[in-house]
């Protein structure tokens, strides 16, 4: 065994005996895994995201999402994936058209990444209205995605359009005009695109905050969807009784819906942060 062997033999080997460590300690472990469990790391800042992915894999999630790819080997060590990978953010997106090739750059670049590593979906987002009419603005985004759509049918990536809610956020700014912040709208740009590789991030908090009547949407919209989310509201916090989301019928829906995909824990604890994801898990665990 040379020297290079030897230490990724003693790295991967220091990694189970934490991981079994932290298993045997976790607070709750996944035990129905109806439901493909996700995190999202920027929800427990300032934890590093290797002691979240160690703490998520002995809980029995299968996913860390929406971290950077050099995390990804991490993950990988751990038996988990990256469930969704982040692109260009939620300030530029394919709504207006001079934003387009800072967004194609950024997409092509991570497509190649996801493909190399097995990572399936791929987050993308419209940007702000700006002015724009819902006929404009639908037009530009289906234009802008149909010309990536063909890279990421070819690598077999599923870009998803992230709906956002333009009323309140975790900081109770929102994301002030944002263009699909209706599901009917993002909806509609999906259809036109017409791409097997271009689908739905269905976020159940914004989703609320925006329509509300989720169950019947992921009933209506089901082989739209590719991933999903979860937050509390009002807040953002904790998706326990403290807030208005019923969470165990809407897992319970994505189950009966035939829905395959993960569904990310994206709130903010506002106590012990693995004491509540792990709360989390167990609510979604139905």
């Amino acid at each position: 065994m040379n020297r290079r062997s030897a230490l990724v033999t003693l790295a991967t080997a220091a990694t189970a005996g934490l991981s079994s460590t932290l298993a045997a300690d976790a607070p709750y472990r996944i035990t129905n895994g109806r439901i493909n469990q996700s995190v999202v790391p920027w929800c427990f800042n300032p934890m590093p995201v290797e002691e979240l992915a160690r703490h998520a894999a002995a809980m029995g999630l299968k996913s860390v999402e929406l971290c950077d790819p050099k995390h990804w080997p991490l993950l990988k060590e751990l038996g988990m994936t990256c469930a969704i990978a982040g692109s260009h953010g939620f300030a530029k997106g394919f709504a207006h058209r001079e934003e387009w090739d800072e967004c194609h750059a950024k997409l092509r670049e991570r497509i190649a990444q996801c493909a190399d590593f097995g990572v399936g979906r791929l987050i993308t987002f419209s940007g702000f209205r700006r002015g724009l009419s819902d006929e404009e603005g639908i037009k530009n985004m289906v234009a802008g995605l149909k010309e990536i759509a063909p890279l990421a049918e070819e690598k077999k990536v599923t870009l998803c359009i992230e709906m956002l809610n333009s009323r309140v956020d975790v900081n109770m700014k929102g994301h002030p005009d944002y263009f699909c912040d209706s599901i009917e709208r993002t909806i509609e740009i999906i259809k036109q695109i017409g791409s097997p590789r271009v689908k739905l991030l269905f976020d159940i908090y914004h989703v609320q905050i925006m329509h509300g009547d989720v169950i019947a949407r992921i009933r209506q919209h089901k082989e739209f969807i590719a991933h999903v989310h979860t937050a509390g509201n009002p807040g953002r916090n904790e998706i326990d009784d403290t807030q208005e989301i019923n969470y165990p019928p809407i897992m319970k829906a994505l189950i009966e819906a035939g829905y395959g995909g993960f569904v990310g824990q994206e709130f903010i604890p506002v106590r012990d942060r693995i004491a509540s994801l792990a709360q989390g898990v167990k609510i979604c665990d139905v």
